[in-house]
């Protein structure tokens, strides 16, 4: 793969990194690919490549920068507990405003020749679903996205479309969850709903052993690349 760290630049002027990761092509639409709590770890850089692999730009920045830069954690007991120490630390609007920046830096990019979307896994759902409000992406897509039904104030910014996952058998985000955000989005043309039956939380994660669904990952991998085709 054709992929290395660049440095993206806060409003206030502030630096952090992200690993970037570069079709065949050399050139593409793009997308911000938001981790899960474990960091930009080998699997989050894999599903980056496999999407630069279908031809797009992909971004994926360092969201805990600001408490522990280059976060590149296991699925293990050790790793699981960093994680969790650091997701109940993390700022999410100030993360958010990260996500807006990454979207900007990927639009003066002159490997980017077309729109730029966002994506993100559970923590990661939630900041793709608010940073493409906050940075005017052209497409959000939003796995599991944790905390989502916090933040439906912003519903009705939510102007571009958006696609969103969901595990009928999460215990993380329950089926009254998801009820309350579909309630909310309710008569809005622009937003995409899938739920996958008999499968639970994490779901993508092939790292994650306990969770991983192949079939579903690869149904919504799917649905994932055909949105993103139509509105990039």
């Amino acid at each position: 793969m054709n992929s290395r760290w660049i440095d993206i630049k806060t409003e206030q002027g502030e630096t952090f990194s992200g690993y970037l990761s570069l079709p065949p092509a050399g050139t593409g639409p793009a997308i911000v690919l938001v981790q899960e709590i474990w960091g930009v770890n080998e699997h989050i850089r894999a599903v980056a490549d496999q999407y630069a692999l279908s031809g797009y730009v992909v971004l994926a920045p360092d969201v805990f920068w600001r408490l522990q830069p280059r976060l590149d954690l296991n699925y293990d007991d050790a790793g699981n507990a960093i994680a969790f120490d650091l997701y109940g630390k993390i700022d999410t609007d100030k993360a958010t405003q990260d996500i807006a920046a990454s979207i900007a830096t990927l639009r003066k990019l002159p490997e980017v020749t077309g729109k730029v979307a966002t994506l993100g896994y559970c923590l990661g759902g939630q900041l793709a679903y608010r940073g493409a409000v906050a940075g005017h992406a052209d497409a959000a897509v939003a796995y599991y996205g944790g905390g989502i039904d916090k933040h439906l104030d912003i519903v009705n910014q939510v102007n571009m479309p958006i696609l969103f996952h969901y595990a009928m058998k999460d215990a993380h985000i329950t089926q009254d969850i998801v009820n309350t955000v579909k309630a909310a989005f309710a008569g809005k043309s622009n937003a995409t709903f899938i739920d996958y039956p008999e499968t639970g939380h994490g779901f993508n994660c092939w790292g994650r052993t306990a969770v991983y669904n192949q079939r579903a990952a690869a149904l919504a991998q799917a649905h994932t690349l055909e949105f993103l085709s139509t509105h990039l």
